[in-house]
């Protein structure tokens, strides 16, 4: 299948590197083409096989592209079955990009509306890519970027399986250790039963037959645990499509030795057979 990517974004974000980098993998990039001859590039090429991956880049330098721009990219994606269609949106927070700015000395394409203030041309320029940020199929935060990050970022998207691109860090902890500093998604497992209590599981731990059979022998652990499933399941795509590449889950009980280890192993289990990096960190399992 043949791919076109439309590569845009927010100015200083780093398109021209992202560029560069789809050049080497053998894309035949555009920049700045007028959106109005996006659809007549298309027609004249749709039926060669010597460009099979194009990337056409769109920014603001032209007033009034980005209306454009949607109508010709909802018309590709509509009309071209034999095209893989997707839009890049390189974002940058604003106080990033002002820094770049003020390093580069360069004019942002909207600077003389706002007399000049690079700040308020961001604000606008944000303000008028919204629409484009929100339909896009990638984007990716460059603020903490540099060149190779970004580069291997995009190598996930255009080159690799959505299923290596999630690393999925599973953390185990007790809440009276404290809590994880990592943290991105966390949860308190304290409402279960707790294995502590019986004389016989309390010097063990959840990665114990005995006692991960005993945490899901009760109906809310296991309903507890397809709830969590389904969360994760929606919220993953969703993280990657923002740009995230790592997760950490982190489960937590009073003192990571029983109830969240057993958690963290049963999700453990389920997301090893959907994505390629999944790790566990039992933080607390040696800690009595």
């Amino acid at each position: 299948m043949k791919d076109i990517i439309f590569l845009t974004g927010m100015s200083g974000a780093g398109k021209s590197t992202a560029m560069s980098f789809m050049e080497d993998t053998g894309y035949y990039c555009i920049d700045n083409m007028p959106a109005e001859l996006i659809s007549t590039f298309i027609s004249l090429i749709e039926k060669s096989d010597r460009y099979n991956k194009i990337a056409i880049v769109a920014d603001v330098r032209t007033e009034g592209v980005y209306s454009e721009f949607q109508k010709a990219v909802a018309g590709i994606a509509e009309q071209l079955y034999d095209y893989h269609v997707r839009t890049i949106f390189l974002d940058i927070k604003n106080t990033v990009a002002l820094k770049r700015y003020k390093l580069t000395r360069r004019k942002h394409p909207f600077s003389d509306r706002f007399n000049g203030s690079i700040e308020k041309a961001l604000e606008y320029e944000r303000e008028v890519l919204s629409p484009i940020r929100q339909n896009a199929d990638h984007v990716i935060d460059t603020s903490d970027y540099d060149a190779n990050q970004l580069r291997g970022r995009l190598t996930q998207i255009l080159l690799g399986d959505e299923k290596a691109i999630m690393n999925i860090n599973l953390t185990s902890f007790g809440f009276k250790h404290g809590i994880p500093n990592d943290a991105d998604f966390m949860l308190d497992v304290r409402c279960l039963p707790n294995p502590y209590w019986k004389e016989d599981l309390r010097d063990m731990t959840g990665v114990d037959k005995e006692v991960y059979d005993y945490v899901f022998s009760f109906d809310e652990s296991v309903e507890l645990l397809e709830k969590l499933k389904d969360l994760l399941d929606y919220l993953n795509p969703l993280y990657i499509k923002e740009g995230k590449s790592q997760l950490v889950i982190a489960i937590g009980c009073t003192g990571g030795n029983h109830r969240s280890v057993a958690f963290v192993e049963a999700l453990n289990k389920y997301f090893s057979r959907k994505w390629a990096n999944v790790t566990v960190n039992h933080r607390d399992i040696n800690r009595r």
